[in-house]
């Protein structure tokens, strides 16, 4: 059974971004555990996500390009009611009803693509392949040995309509969560 923890991580300030880390998940040893603790992340992470309308993650298409490294099955668990559908795709397929961009291993031209494309618009991004938060994504994976954490590109989710919980933020900048 994967068990949350919060273990606080480390801000960081670049000239182009700022960056919260926290730790998020321990990974079970099992066949399949890292693929169930990146799903139940992806999962939280939207929970804490509010599009324009005001609705929160429940019943969301999640857009997956490129190839996922953490994660070879795809498949959000929403806490509570509802769902997130998962469609794979490819950069130039991208459309507007993605409401998450999932951004796996994919030319850097492909990425800045579409983190441009999504600027300004209602798209929550998650990436497994940029643990730093360097090319634009909102939250950042990043495996360990035994855990699973993620980034916060605070400039990302700050450029966009989108909105996250302060919680979440707070997580990564030391302040506790609850």
């Amino acid at each position: 059974m994967l068990a949350s923890l919060f273990l606080i991580g480390a801000f960081v300030t670049t000239p182009q971004m700022s960056v919260q880390a926290a730790s998020q998940s321990i990974v079970e040893e099992s066949a399949g555990g890292m693929t169930q603790a990146v799903n139940r992340m992806i999962g939280g992470i939207a929970s804490y996500a509010r599009w324009p309308d005001g609705s929160p993650a429940a019943n969301r298409l999640m857009c997956v390009v490129g190839t996922p490294r953490l994660a070879p099955r795809m498949a959000p668990e929403t806490p509570g009611q509802g769902s997130i559908s998962v469609r794979l795709t490819s950069a130039a397929r991208v459309t507007a009803d993605c409401d998450i961009l999932f951004l796996g291993r994919m030319p850097v031209a492909d990425r800045r693509q579409l983190i441009a494309w999504v600027r300004g618009r209602p798209v929550l991004t998650i990436t497994d392949d940029d643990a730093a938060c360097i090319y634009g994504a909102m939250f950042c994976l990043n495996s360990h040995a035994t855990s699973l954490s993620f980034s916060v590109n605070l400039d990302a989710i700050g450029r966009g309509p989108l909105r996250v919980d302060p919680r979440v933020l707070r997580i990564g900048s030391g302040q506790g969560g609850a």
